[in-house]
């Protein structure tokens, strides 16, 4: 099973349109989906504050932002070496 994060923070209207996509494009099957709120790590609010919702394979790194839909979460969900 493969590790994400969807980085967030509450209040988010774009992280509210990424929801849907996710939760039909992401087989939990091979992935698992962890919420992380940026609000309670200074880090990453410095580094995604104006970027997110983004999507980080917690393997690699390799990074989805925003904006996205099925088609572009598809395709990096394949390049993940699984």
């Amino acid at each position: 099973m493969r590790a994400l994060e969807l980085l967030t923070t509450e209040g988010c209207h774009l992280c509210e349109l990424a929801e849907p996509i996710l939760v039909q494009g992401v087989d939990p099957h091979y992935f698992t989906v962890d919420i992380v709120d940026i609000a309670y790590d200074d880090q990453l609010i410095d580094t995604y504050a104006t970027r997110i919702p983004v999507l980080v394979d917690s393997s690699s790194g390799a990074e989805l932002g925003w904006p996205f839909d099925a088609q572009t979460l598809a395709d990096f969900l394949r390049g993940l070496a699984l």
